[in-house]
């Protein structure tokens, strides 16, 4: 069995959810304190022992390249003006080795997926979705834990939470058999956004898989459905049906960055673990509570 050593970042869609913000800024690039979102994606990739990166980009997205590029100008500033410590860090992104493909219409997270055949090669490979973050503090990234799972079973995995049944109208939920694993389920088929009277489990489909390359064939096969675009889902719901497909319940608190609300939770949540800024952040916030009463 092959070892997962690429992962791919869609990271093509406009962002309209931000707009006016990312008419010229990518969203994937929105700072989560003082840290892009998509940096933090890398970094979990990383940290489950990948180092072969690809990003899905698309138009007006230039700003993510330049921003894992080196900056001579500003290094040397960095360095003349003696902080060592932030040129360190800007030199850690700049070491960070990633390839790049555009996505040229705008066709959907399967045709995005589609982009990456020929990079990815044969081989079983990981996708994060480009504004979705997940934190574990010391545990295991989200990410390696659906690999540990690709490494047991073989088989695909689609990265889950389980969610409250009054969330599952809002998610795609898995429709599965339990396993010996109370946390991994073997996928028989995918409901999009069910009722909570007909929802099959309560465990949600978000943003981190794992994929057999036998998706290519697959995606290529997809009809676009509505608004002409080609969805990822429909490719897997058809793996599920010729080979052993897995959901697993990862760990670990998720933020949907694409989502204004969600934004504001991890910025929020992000700077109160931060020891330079969560005292007195947290001191803020109580104060702004109590001005309000």
């Amino acid at each position: 069995m092959q070892k997962i050593r690429k992962a791919v970042i869609p990271a093509a869609g406009f962002g309209t959810r931000f707009l006016p913000e990312t008419k010229a800024m990518p969203k994937e690039m929105l700072p989560i304190v003082d840290k892009p979102t998509i940096q933090y994606i890398v970094e979990e990739i990383r940290s489950s022992g990948i180092d072969q990166i690809l990003i899905i980009s698309g138009h007006a997205k230039r700003a993510i390249e330049d921003h894992f590029d080196s900056s001579p100008e500003l290094e040397q500033h960095l360095y003349e003006s003696g902080k060592v410590n932030l040129l360190k860090e800007i030199r850690k992104i700049s070491d960070i080795k990633i390839h790049y493909v555009r996505q040229k219409y705008m066709r959907g997270l399967g045709d995005a997926i589609l982009c990456a055949k020929d990079f990815i090669d044969g081989e079983p490979f990981g996708v994060i979705l480009g504004d979705d973050i997940v934190y574990t503090g010391d545990k295991e990234p989200a990410l390696r834990q659906l690999m540990d799972q690709y490494d047991k079973t073989g088989g695909t995995v689609i990265g889950c939470q389980r969610v409250r049944p009054e969330q599952v109208s809002s998610y795609g939920i898995i429709d599965g058999l339990a396993t010996d694993d109370p946390n991994l389920l073997k996928v028989r088929d995918m409901v999009e956004k069910p009722s909570v009277e007909e929802a099959p489990s309560r465990f949600a489909a978000l943003g981190r898989y794992v994929i057999t390359p036998d998706v290519f064939e697959i995606l290529e096969q997809t009809q676009p459905g509505k608004g002409g675009e080609i969805q990822l889902t429909d490719a897997l719901r058809v793996m599920a049906h010729n080979e052993a497909v897995y959901a697993y319940n990862f760990q670990g608190q998720r933020y949907d960055t694409g989502d204004k609300l969600g934004y504001l939770k991890a910025t929020v949540e992000f700077a109160l673990r931060r020891e330079d800024l969560g005292p007195a952040f947290k001191e803020y916030l109580l104060g702004l509570l109590q001005d309000k009463k």
